[in-house]
């Protein structure tokens, strides 16, 4: 097969970064989610029957069987499109939400569309489409935003915000320059409930604030404590001093589990989604009690879809029974519940 690949920038991107997730080690050297100083008050005595603990979520109108996302990862490149084809047939058989990778590619190259449509395996999961935010001062509006949403028939549109990414990208677009007002078009126009999306340093208060003053639906902290994105881009980094800029942020960020608080505390109503080093179903339910709805993982999943359907159904069904043994423990019977119950914070 022809490698069209160096005639497509983008696509090429995309392949380096499913080779370096799987083959290399770029998790945060040292900086941690947060989630380990959190812990659920143990009840001897729940007052519960395990099978009857119902760990379902509504979210944007769907009712989705555990609070479990599949968060986006790739498309656009061959490779992906079955990585997006086993990940989705999963979600559809378990119940679960499911992001797609940033669909820039598709955009532009409207031939990568089958890379990232997955409706064909998956017609009733809670499907997000992505495009990235600074695109918004690169050319792109409303339609080209529109125009991710309607490829994939999805429910709603992640915007990404990734400038530590782009900023040590020899590549990268850096200019994040008033983007406010036209996310806020976006929102205002775009037909689909609008998730902001960090990749892996979290949100501030104040960029929370920022963002639900425009009427974003939800925000994904994403935050420090998994994939370090300016160690993805170490590895393909094309001269030492890229590499040594990129490698010198590898500890950058707000941890998950304070990303969590902070946009809580700005925007006590905004839905909002947990990832970012997340490992189990133990720290999905945490994120949860901390004031999320949703817990997403990347790596975990990215990994079991080189493999199989069955091997992404098998990761889904541990988390399950782990957020459902946890509740258990907690004495909690339901996710409403298990959003208001206290934890123990340890040092």
């Amino acid at each position: 097969m022809t490698d069209t690949t160096n005639n497509r920038p983008t696509e090429r991107r995309k392949l380096d970064h499913i080779k370096i997730n799987l083959e290399q080690d770029v998790q945060f050297p040292n900086l941690t989610t947060g989630l380990e100083h959190y812990r659920f008050i143990h009840e001897a005595l729940p007052e519960l029957d395990i099978n009857e603990i119902d760990t379902s979520v509504t979210v944007f109108g769907k009712r989705l069987t555990t609070p479990v996302l599949i968060s986006s990862m790739t498309g656009g490149t061959v490779e992906a499109q079955q990585i997006n084809k086993n990940l989705a047939q999963a979600a559809q058989q378990m119940g679960i939400a499911m992001g797609l990778g940033s669909q820039r590619a598709a955009v532009e190259h409207p031939e990568l569309i089958s890379t990232y449509a997955v409706r064909d395996v998956a017609p009733d999961i809670l499907l997000f489409a992505n495009v990235g935010a600074v695109q918004l001062n690169y050319g792109y509006g409303v339609d080209q935003c529109r125009r991710a949403v309607e490829m994939v028939a999805a429910d709603a549109l992640i915007l990404h915000f990734n400038t530590m990414q782009e900023a040590v990208q020899p590549e990268g677009d850096g200019n994040f320059k008033d983007l406010l007002p036209k996310i806020a078009d976006v929102v205002k126009r775009v037909g689909v409930p609008v998730i902001a999306k960090e990749v892996g340093w979290g949100f501030s208060e104040r960029s929370a604030r920022l963002l639900a003053s425009v009427g974003v639906a939800a925000i994904d902290v994403a935050g420090s404590g998994g994939t370090s994105w300016s160690e993805v881009e170490y590895h393909r980094a094309p001269t030492a001093f890229h590499a040594r800029v990129a490698r010198s942020f590898a500890d950058w960020g707000i941890p998950t589990a304070d990303s969590i608080q902070y946009v809580k505390k700005a925007a006590p109503k905004l839905t909002i989604i947990a990832s970012g080093g997340l490992r189990d179903g133990i720290d999905v339910a945490k994120c949860i009690a901390l004031g999320a709805t949703l817990g997403g993982m990347a790596g975990p999943f990215l990994k079991a879809a080189t493999v199989s359907v069955e091997e992404v159904v098998n990761v889904i069904r541990e988390m399950d029974r782990q957020i459902r043994v946890a509740m258990f423990g907690a004495a909690v019977a339901d996710i409403a519940t298990l959003q208001k119950t206290p934890m123990l914070r340890v040092e």
